[in-house]
Formats: structure tokens, C-alpha cells, sequence
């Protein structure tokens, strides 16, 4: 499925947003319709995606809010859509606890009870007071909250991971394969050990873990199996997300026609893993445009893995066009709340929302307990200049919640140029305070 772009300054252009059109089209029935946030922040006037945020033309609220932190890092990733590093740059910014406990308030403002917020930065586990903020977002009710992180501190400092299960913190974990090369395209180094280590700490700390793998065709598709194989044996380790790589900030050249979409990172881990998994194991999330997000969760004993789709038909309810029959509106919001933006493995609200499903199918007793820890995997493909799509940015359930209390769609904020003017503000508010 192509997307074609035509603009008077700079010409046409091409790019791949979907490894079938078929399937495309078949998914789109899953298109829920959205609901609103309880606040608005900006108004519509230039029109999408000019007006953010969050806008009355939005569809959608917000799934899942995300607090860049800082810009700093101890790496300096290849890919990175962020541009973040380990040098000094001019426009780099290190938030205050005061601004994140603002940008909190913000939060809740506009969703009541928030579901899920992940601190990210940069390298949010290098900022100083990344446990006092991480512990604003617990004070304020918010059911999950994530830290994205490379692993590094987790490797080294010991008392990092029974400081985030403390807190009661999931951890969203950088993991994109076993290979060298890997390693070095997409992160610069190796960091085999330093994970392997980090994911120790946490499996001994009591930490939930989401592997968070960023995909590249050419250089870790071939991975998919390997990963998922290693995230359902380690004992952190409640589900993997795999990402195609977001083609903003910095990043390799590429050819925006060979791009992996999420349906080619499906069918790769079919194909690396067809004694576990078919490519109907994978629905298409409701809450963002069926073509950004597909799910899957499988129970898994130690010996067997099945996914939940083989269990029970996720289609039929949560088919919001061709579905005529009134399911059971338990089991209908738990899968709801389990194909979500909002969701992760290993969590409470997770075990809670299987255990309704497991009871609802009947399970055995003795698999209630299997079910509850259901591990979750994901293909999340985020928009960028090449493939942004207003119709689908309308519905962004993922909001970048920046320092004046705007929530952005991530998408537009890593492709219109919102993260450029909030790096710039910050820089000039921090050069006025001096």
C-alpha cells in the first residue's frame, strides 16, 4: 500500500505505508470510533496538523502520554528520532521535577485517570531526579507507568532496579537483537552483556519488562524469532514490541519504498516461529488506526505456547462493523483494554483484564494462572515525514506531553516540526534564566 505525496515546492514523493493492501483494507474494520479527552488545549485554526495540541479536530484521547525528560544520553544512537546524544547541544534541555509535575497535572486534566505514561528522554535513567519523578506520576493515580531506558544504568547500578520496583515502575527495555552487527547499526555499540545484565537486575528486583526492539530491513528482521524466543524464557520479561524504525531525526539514508511495516515484521516472525504462531494470531488495535498497532497475547506454561486468538474469537468482538451479535461487555471491555495503546505485559491492570477472559472461556484452574501472565507481543508503526497520513494522525491515541501542557500526537510531533519548536523554546528559556 503506497501512499503519494504531491507539494508545489518540492515535487512528489512515494513512500510504503503498509506490506499489504489487501490486508490494509481488511483491518479497517477494526476502526473504533474515538473518544474525546475531557480537555482541549489549542484551537482549530490552521488545521491539521498545524493546530496541536490537543485540538478540537482530533478524534481520539490519549491511550498513552510520553515526558521526554532530557536530551542527554550515554549513546548516540544511529537512529535515533530524537536526536539525542552524548555531546552538548545547544538546544538540549534537562526538565525540572516542578516542569514534569506540571506537565503531570496536564495529564490528568485531559484523561481524569490516566492508563499509561512512559518517561523517556534521551536517557531518562541518567537525570537526577528520575525517581522523584517517576514517583510524581505513581502519586497521581496513573495505572502504568513506564521508564524507557537502554539498560545501561540498569547493568551497572545495582540499587536502580529495586528502586524502580519500589515504585512499582515497568520498565520498557531497548533490545534489538543478539548480532554485532546489529548492535552497531542501531545503536552504535555493542551491548549484549549490559542487557542481558540489566534484565538479571530486574528479574531478581522483581521488575516487569516490555522489550522495545526498533526493526530495520537489512539489518535485524531476520531477528524477530530469536528476540520474542528469548523474551518468553527470561523471567523479566512479559512481552516484546518491535518497532520499524521512525524515519525522523537522525537516521541513515533509506528508500521510503522498502520500508518494514508491521504487517512484514508479522509475517517474518510467523516465519521464524510457525510452530507457535500464524499471522491470524495478530489483530489490529482499535483505539489508533488499525494499520498503526497489531497485538497478540500468548499463554505459555514453560513447554506450550498459545496464542489467545487460537482461545477465543478477539475478531468477533472486537469487530465493530461486521459484529451483530451483544457480546459479553466484561469480556468486550477487557479485550478492549488488552488491545490497547495502553496496555503492557506483566502489569495488574494486564493479569486483571486476562483472568476476565480466562474465565469467561472456561479455562482450567490450573491454566488461570498461565493466562494471568500472558505474554504480549506488538507491531507498532509510528509515522514520519514520508508516510504522515492526517486522517490517521487524527486518531493518535500516543500524545508527546510537553512543558507548557500541550499533548502533541506523537506522529506529529516527530514530523511537522513540534519537537524542533520545543527543543528551541526550552533552549531560549534556559539561556534567559541565566
Amino acid at each position: 500500500m503506497l501512499l503519494r505525496k504531491r507539494c508545489d515546492e518540492h515535487g512528489e514523493f512515494e513512500a510504503l505505508v503498509y506490506g499489504d493492501a489487501g490486508r490494509y483494507l481488511e483491518i479497517q474494520r477494526f476502526d473504533k470510533p474515538g473518544t474525546r479527552p475531557l480537555r482541549l488545549q489549542t484551537d482549530a485554526v490552521e488545521g491539521c496538523p498545524r493546530d496541536c495540541g490537543i485540538c478540537p479536530e482530533h478524534r481520539q484521547h490519549s491511550c498513552l502520554g510520553i515526558i521526554e525528560v532530557n536530551t542527554r544520553c550515554n549513546l548516540d544512537c544511529p537512529v535515533c528520532f530524537a536526536e539525542s546524544g552524548t555531546g552538548h547541544a545547544g538546544d538540549g534541555f534537562s526538565l525540572t521535577l516542578q516542569q514534569v509535575e506540571g506537565m503531570l497535572d496536564a495529564f490528568v486534566a485531559a484523561e481524569g485517570e490516566p492508563e499509561a505514561l512512559q518517561l523517556s528522554g534521551g536517557e531518562p535513567s541518567i537525570h537526577p531526579q528520575i525517581l522523584d519523578m517517576l514517583a510524581a506520576a505513581r502519586r497521581r493515580g496513573i495505572k502504568l507507568v513506564m521508564l524507557n531506558t537502554n539498560g545501561i544504568r540498569l547493568a551497572r547500578d545495582p540499587r536502580f532496579a529495586p528502586a524502580l520496583a519500589e515504585l512499582g515502575i515497568h520498565v520498557y527495555l531497548q533490545f534489538d537483537g543478539f548480532d554485532d552487527a546489529t548492535h552497531l547499526a542501531i545503536r552504535g555499540r555493542r551491548l549484549q552483556e549490559e542487557r542481558r545484565r540489566a534484565l538479571d537486575r530486574c528479574a531478581e528486583a522483581g521488575v516487569s519488562v516490555s522489550l522495545a526492539a526498533a526493526v530495520e530491513r537489512g539489518v535485524n528482521e531476520h531477528e524477530l524469532g530469536a528476540i520474542v524466543r528469548f523474551g518468553v524464557e527470561h523471567p523479566a520479561v512479559n512481552g516484546v514490541f518491535f518497532q520499524p524504525v521512525t524515519h525522523s531525526g537522525r537516521h541513515p539514508d533509506f528508500d521510503p519504498l522498502r520500508r518494514l511495516t508491521n504487517v512484514d515484521v508479522i509475517r517474518g516472525l510467523c516465519e521464524q516461529l510457525p510452530e507457535w504462531f500464524r499471522e491470524d494470531d495478530f489483530i489490529a488495535v482499535p483505539c489508533c488506526s488499525p494499520t498503526c498497532r497489531s497485538a497478540t497475547y500468548a499463554l505459555y506454561d514453560g513447554d506450550d505456547l498459545v496464542p489467545l486468538p487460537r482461545l477465543l474469537d478477539v475478531e468477533e468482538l472486537l469487530d465493530y462493523v461486521a459484529n451483530r451479535a451483544v457480546p459479553d461487555l466484561d469480556v468486550r471491555h477487557a479485550l478492549e483494554g488488552l488491545f490497547s495503546a495502553s496496555a503492557a505485559g506483566g502489569t495488574e491492570a494486564t493479569a486483571a483484564r486476562l483472568d476476565c477472559v480466562a474465565c469467561a472461556i472456561a479455562l482450567p484452574e490450573e491454566l488461570r494462572g498461565v493466562a494471568a501472565r500472558g505474554f504480549m507481543i506488538v507491531a507498532q508503526d509510528f509515522q514520519d515525514p514520508w508516510t504522515l497520513d492526517i486522517g490517521k494522525l487524527k486518531k493518535c491515541c500516543v500524545s508527546e506531553i510537553v512543558p507548557d501542557g500541550r499533548m502533541i500526537p506523537f506522529c506529529a510531533y516527530n514530523s511537522v516540526g513540534y519537537r524542533e519548536q520545543v527543543r528551541a523554546q526550552l533552549a531560549a528559556d534556559a539561556e534567559a534564566a541565566r
